[in-house]
C-alpha cells in the first residue's frame, strides 16, 4: 500500500486547510486510515483516524476543530482543519492500519508541512 498525502501549506491563525491522503495498492485489508503530526523537537502526536466502518477518533488537541472523513470509492481520507492555531504547525503524516498485510501492521506516507502563523 502506498499513501500519498497532499494539501499542506501556510495559513494564518484562524484559517483552514484540508489535507488528503490517497491510498493505492492492495487496500482490501486496511482497517483504518488517519493522521499523525510532528512538530520540531517534539514527539509524533496522534491527530485523527477513521475506520473502514466510519468510526472516527480525534486527539484531544484537535477535537471540535478538525474533521476526518473518507471517500471509500476513491480510497481517500480527508482532514478538514478549521480554526487553526500556531501550535498546529507540524509535519502531518498519513497513517494506515493493516494488521494482515502491512509490515508491523501499519503503513506511513510521506509528510506534508502545515504552517500556521500568528
Amino acid at each position: 500500500v502506498q499513501l500519498q498525502a497532499s494539501g499542506g501549506g501556510s495559513v494564518q491563525a484562524g484559517g483552514s486547510l484540508r489535507l488528503s491522503c490517497a491510498a493505492s495498492g492492495s487496500t482490501f485489508s486496511l482497517h483504518a486510515i488517519g493522521w499523525y503530526r510532528q512538530a520540531p523537537g517534539k514527539q509524533r502526536e496522534f491527530v485523527a483516524t477513521i475506520s473502514i466502518g466510519g468510526t472516527t477518533n480525534y486527539g484531544d488537541s484537535v477535537k471540535g476543530r478538525f474533521t476526518i472523513s473518507s471517500d471509500n470509492a476513491k480510497n481517500t481520507v480527508y482532514l478538514q482543519m478549521n480554526s487553526l492555531k500556531p501550535e498546529d504547525t507540524a509535519v502531518y503524516y498519513c497513517h494506515a492500519v493493516d494488521p494482515i498485510a502491512a509490515p508491523g501492521g501499519e503503513y506511513w506516507g510521506q509528510g506534508t508541512q502545515v504552517t500556521v502563523s500568528s
